[in-house]
């Protein structure tokens, strides 16, 4: 089973020069941590909100993995894995499984839980509400308002289950927890890797701190300029990319279970069934298959990508005979960490002027997207974001030109941070900024190949980016690979015989 991020994967930084963090009231006091006795926990305190650094604090958790060689320790590399809803402290405590040796004998990993998120005031939103979302495939007017109604009941809900922090979540935000923690590490300058959705914290931070940064890898890149039609557009033709390209593989390989079989007609097919309520889970035939759940289904795959599994969804899934008793009812009860819609809406602004206009946009997209009709990150951060009570705090703007070298990877074939958007975000950064394209598929690169994970240790350590231009040669996924990497990125799909693609697939995605 797949596990979606999602992403998918991003701010208004204010103009003028960023003024310093106050300093953080006492240094941090670090134990081990649970999880991992050789990794050191803390809590660091900020302000709830930063325009008053005076103000209510909140406790952000930290964790560190000290360099393994201290004698050549260059400083600290803080980890942000995405999401957003990803967990800083859980990569910096399983880092040891993702960065090389090379690496982690260097630097002091360091990662935190940004606020609103897993241990650092996590918002917390009714189970039951957020499982009655409505589908962002969005077909008449009532539905607008009932999605409308929707994200405003949800909002009050989940700030009631949160706190005062719930109104203070945006990326600008956590780029300035993040010089926080930098002052209290007691370091001048930091080195950063963020994946996906952290590409976004790293950009924001490089751009309001510029003097405090060493080196950044953006990892998947956010275009964090982009207004509706540049985010919507671009999101949608990189999901359909991965989907021809999934075609392309099982016409070609006979390991692919529909291999032989239109793959297209196949999907169209699923489609309708969808639509009709007559598609089961072929892994849970108790459950109904909605399209927007058959479309994550076939996206979450795209992220390691893992087309072995999907083509084994499809083929079962056709041959599973239609019911129409109806979705079976699940009634979660409780509250349930839900920060993707708090977070993105104080980040990105995407006017849609009523129902004409989103159903156009829907119509234009199919045109993009004939089988994966929008992308699902895509339509989900727009439709959650309709009628939300609060402005952005953090709208879109263009990055200014870096003053340190800042390196960017990207896959030509990402489903989640389309490689226009890293072109965009490299040109917006000026000469200082290169992008290595991985030529190949997947979201989050960095441990891809050997080439993927060679420049950016080399940048890393010697702060020095790649020459401009610099490409990594494709290599085709593991068929039967499990996943791994970033934030929950590929997480397993199961220890079924054809590691089938279940339930978990249909879960809300996120960028990490």
């Amino acid at each position: 089973m797949l596990a979606a991020v999602l992403a998918i994967l991003t701010l208004l930084i204010p103009a003028a020069p960023a003024r310093a963090t106050r300093p953080a009231r006492a240094p941090l006091a670090w134990a081990p941590c649970p999880q991992d006795a050789t990794v050191q926990c803390a809590t660091l305190r900020v302000p709830i909100d930063w325009s008053d650094p005076y103000s209510a604090r909140i406790g952000l958790a930290v964790a560190r993995r000290p360099a393994a060689d201290p004698a050549a320790r260059i400083g600290a590399l803080i980890v942000n894995p995405g999401g957003p809803g990803g967990s800083g402290v859980d990569f910096a405590v399983d880092s040891a499984g993702f960065f090389t040796t090379a690496i982690r004998q260097r630097f002091d990993i360091v990662g935190f839980d940004p606020r609103g998120v897993s241990r650092s005031s996590p918002v917390q939103c009714t189970a039951a509400l957020v499982a009655a979302a409505p589908s962002p495939l969005i077909t008449t007017p009532r539905a607008y308002a009932d999605q409308i109604a929707y994200n405003r009941r949800l909002a009050a809900d989940c700030a009631a289950g949160t706190g005062p922090v719930f109104g203070h979540l945006d990326t600008a935000s956590a780029a300035r927890d993040t010089d926080a923690l930098r002052a209290a590490l007691g370091e001048q300058t930091i080195s950063f890797y963020g994946a996906s959705y952290g590409s976004l914290l790293g950009a924001q931070y490089a751009d309001l701190f510029p003097d405090r940064v060493r080196a950044v890898v953006l990892d998947s890149v956010m275009d964090h300029s982009a207004g509706l039609d540049a985010f919507l557009g671009p999101e949608t033709a990189a999901a359909q990319d991965s989907f021809d390209q999934f075609a392309l593989w099982c016409d070609r390989e006979k390991l692919c279970a529909v291999h032989g079989r239109d793959v297209r007609n196949i999907w169209a097919r699923l489609l309708a069934r969808a639509r009709t309520g007559t598609l089961r889970d072929p892994y849970d035939v108790g459950s109904a298959v909605t399209p927007v759940d058959l479309l994550k289904v076939a996206f979450t795959s795209f992220y390691q990508p893992q087309w072995y599994s999907l083509g084994y969804y499809l083929k079962e899934a056709d041959a599973e005979p239609d019911q129409s008793d109806g979705k079976a009812a699940y009634a979660p009860a409780g509250l349930i960490a839900n920060p993707f819609p708090a977070v993105f809406c104080s980040d990105w602004s995407l006017p849609v002027t009523g129902f004409a206009d989103y159903r156009a946009r829907l119509d234009a997209l199919r045109r993009i997207a004939p089988q994966m009709l929008a992308s699902p990150l895509a339509l989900n951060g727009t439709a959650d974001c309709l009628g939300w009570p609060a402005p952005p705090a953090n709208p879109q703007r263009d990055l200014r030109p870096a003053r340190t070298p800042i390196l960017l990877l990207n896959a030509r074939h990402d489903p989640a941070t389309a490689y226009a958007w890293a072109q965009h975000v490299r040109a917006q950064l000026g000469p200082k900024a290169v992008l290595v394209t991985y030529d190949g598929w997947g979201h989050v690169v960095y441990n891809r190949t050997s080439c993927t994970t060679g420049v950016a240790d080399a940048y890393l350590i010697s702060g020095v980016a790649p020459a401009p231009g610099t490409h990594c040669a494709a290599k085709l996924p593991d068929p039967f690979g499990v996943g791994g990497g970033v934030g929950g990125i590929g997480v397993a799909v199961g220890v079924a015989k054809h590691a089938p693609v279940g339930q978990r697939a249909l879960a809300r995605p996120g960028y990490r």
